[in-house]
């Protein structure tokens, strides 16, 4: 089965090159031009990983876009895509950081794209088994969870 992915860009000539070289790695692409549409998109389909553009309609699109991809069920792992990476340790970059795996830097180079690709869907696999062994554990062991918090 292949691995799904919305591609969100403003840019065609950016969204028409990523999707192909995606489809030629076994990847299933669906493409938004606007984040109305990828709001759209998020809701009827599913997918693995939904990559973004920041700076479409307005300065921050690509941050709703995110936003909403992470609030869907099926928990895609989520990449901003951006030729404005923010400069040292600031408020905007933590930010981007709360909504996204990761960021691709434009330009990229297609076997840089692919690995940061792999590595994003790889780390997010992880951690959804680690959060959904956690899960099962609390509802296994409820009395231990209680246990532990009244030993503090």
């Amino acid at each position: 089965m292949k691995r799904r992915i919305l591609l969100v860009d403003d840019d065609l000539a950016v969204l028409l090159t990523l999707k192909a070289v995606l489809e030629l790695h076994e990847f299933e692409v669906d493409t938004a031009s606007t984040s109305a549409e990828a709001f759209s998109r998020l809701q009827s389909g599913v997918y693995q990983m939904v990559i973004s553009d920041l700076r479409m309609e307005t300065e921050e699109a690509g941050l709703e876009v995110l936003r909403t991809a992470r609030r869907q069920l099926y928990n895609p792992a989520t990449a901003l895509l951006t030729a404005y990476p923010p400069a040292g340790n600031c408020g905007v970059q933590d930010n981007w950081r709360s909504h996204s795996d990761s960021v691709l830097i434009k330009p990229l180079g297609t076997k840089e794209f692919l690995r940061q690709v792999e590595s994003i869907l790889a780390r997010h696999a992880e951690r959804s088994y680690s959060d959904d062994a956690d899960s099962i554990r609390k509802k296994a062991f409820p009395k231990a969870q209680s246990d532990k918090r009244h030993a503090r």
